[in-house]
């Protein structure tokens, strides 16, 4: 009989939120497998968890998921960290998930503290629904691609964004929406956490000089798009279009997005593109 594939949540930052189950299947199981074996093994000396562990990241590779999937295979219970939060979002992790759902092995989460729903819960932006972007594209023309179609929708956006980046995100959200509410969550449960709320163009003004760090996940709310053009299908659509002609769309694929975004008619955003519209 194979082994579980134990997916524990360990805490952003804050050790008190360390559960009392997760303490325990990290102390039952044969081994850790850690997203980096330093910062894993002074959670668990904290915690008096003297489990072995193995390294496994994104530069593991096939090789280490097949060590892995092996010890399962024997019958022992393998425990999956990352540094902090839930392992398998944005993660490497998600790899090793797979390659036990194909093969058949219990696969177990033991939730935890993560950072995209902690900044979610306080923002006070409409939850009911909710989109999470993972890591904002480093390269301009894809975040603002990511940034537009995420305004363009109905549903609140949060993402993850390095420091060194967040002024540039949050100087793109402001070309397309520029008093559009963001909340900045940064340093969540750690001794320096901030919440910082403001317009986009607000945010971005307030960062683009000054010296960021920490880890920051940007919230925002959608339609942001809508609330900028005019009401008439047909015209929301044609904005639409001349952006995403401008990222670079032919005209024809400009306009075919656009309307199924929109609903608006396919060849009149299309005639309106070619008019000069």
């Amino acid at each position: 009989m194979p082994g579980t594939l134990y997916i524990v949540g360990t805490p952003i930052g804050n050790l008190e939120d360390m559960t009392f189950r997760a303490v325990r299947v990290l102390q039952e199981a044969a081994v850790v497998a850690a997203e980096d074996t330093r910062v894993t093994r002074k959670l668990l000396a904290h915690f008096d968890i003297r489990t072995p562990t193995m390294s496994y990241h994104a530069h593991s590779g096939p090789g280490r998921i097949a060590e892995v999937t092996a010890l399962l295979r024997a019958g022992k219970d393998v425990a999956l960290v990352s540094d902090a939060g839930m392992p398998g979002i944005s993660d490497p992790g998600q790899a090793l998930v797979a390659a036990c759902v194909a093969e058949n092995i219990p696969v177990v989460p033991v939730p935890g503290p993560s950072a995209i729903i902690a900044a979610l819960a306080v923002s006070g932006f409409n939850t009911d629904r909710f989109r999470f972007l993972g890591f904002l594209p480093r390269a301009t023309k894809a975040r603002r691609a990511l940034l537009r179609e995420s305004l363009s929708g109905a549903d609140t956006c949060a993402a993850y964004e390095a420091p060194h980046r967040v002024a540039e995100a949050l100087a793109d959200l402001a070309d397309l929406a520029s008093d559009h509410p963001v909340l900045l969550a940064r340093e969540l449960t750690k001794k320096f956490e901030e919440l910082r709320r403001g317009t986009a163009r607000e945010l971005a003004e307030a960062l683009a000089e000054a010296e960021v760090r920490g880890e920051i996940v940007l919230v925002w709310p959608g339609g942001g798009l809508r609330a900028t053009a005019a009401e008439d299908p047909s015209a929301r659509a044609v904005a639409l279009a001349r952006r995403y002609r401008e990222d670079g769309l032919s005209t024809k694929d400009a306009a075919a997005r656009a309307a199924a975004e929109t609903g608006a008619g396919k060849r009149d955003v299309y005639q309106a593109l070619l008019n000069g519209a």
